[in-house]
């Protein structure tokens, strides 16, 4: 799971900085052409929207991978290693799952609704730019499954631990 992970990181890494690249290459060439020629092309502002979308939500996978996300540490800290700050974790893993398929859910459905709206700058179906929810839903899903196993060898290596 380590190796799939550690290849998926380094595909949102690569993505995320090719993104971030080419939307400032537009916003510059937007600027330019906007001050030299007094004419900007309507879809670059919306490219570089939706490529900050998709960066965004993949950044956010990204970041749940190395465990960045912004947390009130304080109780987790201060009870690490005992039976409290366990439980702790599993509800705050508890959370981390409901909140994630909630917008797994409402995102798959955001999706397919979008479908039949299309982007007027790009002309593209609005769901290529929203199917970018689901698609990090499930990558932070895997990242969240490695913590989870994280935490139920923490939970066998407590328990193994009192019996020897």
């Amino acid at each position: 799971m380590d190796k799939l992970l550690k290849g998926v990181r380094t595909v949102l890494y690569g993505f995320s900085v090719v993104a971030m690249s080419v939307m400032l290459v537009i916003i510059f060439a937007q600027v330019v052409t906007r001050y030299l020629f007094g004419y900007t092309p309507e879809w670059s502002e919306e490219l570089a929207r939706f490529l900050f979308v998709w960066v965004v939500f993949l950044g956010s996978a990204l970041i749940m991978g190395e465990s960045g996300h912004l947390a009130v540490q304080f109780l987790p800290d201060k009870f690490k290693g005992t039976a409290f700050g366990t439980v702790l974790d599993v509800i705050i893993n508890i959370s981390g799952y409901v909140f994630i398929i909630l917008l797994l859910t409402q995102g798959w459905k955001m999706t397919s609704i979008m479908t039949f709206q299309r982007a007027p700058g790009l002309d593209i179906p609005m769901s290529w730019v929203y199917v970018i929810i689901p698609v990090s839903c499930v990558l932070m899903l895997l990242y969240l499954l490695k913590e989870t196993l994280r935490i139920i060898k923490t939970v066998a290596g407590r328990k193994t631990g009192q019996e020897g």
